[in-house]
């Protein structure tokens, strides 16, 4: 999976959500959507990972397209609008 070039088999989603786990402990899950919000992408990350600039936060990533999943319609709008208020606000590779 390559994060930086976008391809016919990949996607660029951009960071729409970051939420603890309701089951670990220590652990955020990171919810990537592309711009319409029909896609996601979920990351998980223990909560201690956070602490290294290695393992930094982007604002976006390119996923491979077998990697995402559909959207619920009621989530859609809200996640369109979060992805494009981060493309519009943050490079790709920005750290957030």
């Amino acid at each position: 999976m390559s994060e930086t070039t976008e391809g016919e088999d990949t996607e660029r989603v951009w960071l729409v959500e970051r939420t603890y786990s309701d089951d670990e402990q220590n652990l955020i899950i990171l919810t990537y959507a592309t711009p319409d919000g029909s896609l996601e992408y979920r990351k998980e990350r223990a909560l201690t990972s956070f602490s290294g600039a290695d393992r930094e936060t982007t604002a976006s990533l390119v996923v491979d397209n077998e990697n995402l999943a559909a959207v619920e319609d009621d989530t859609q709008s809200r996640y369109a609008a979060e992805a494009t208020r981060m493309r519009d606000t943050h490079a790709p590779t920005e750290s957030v």
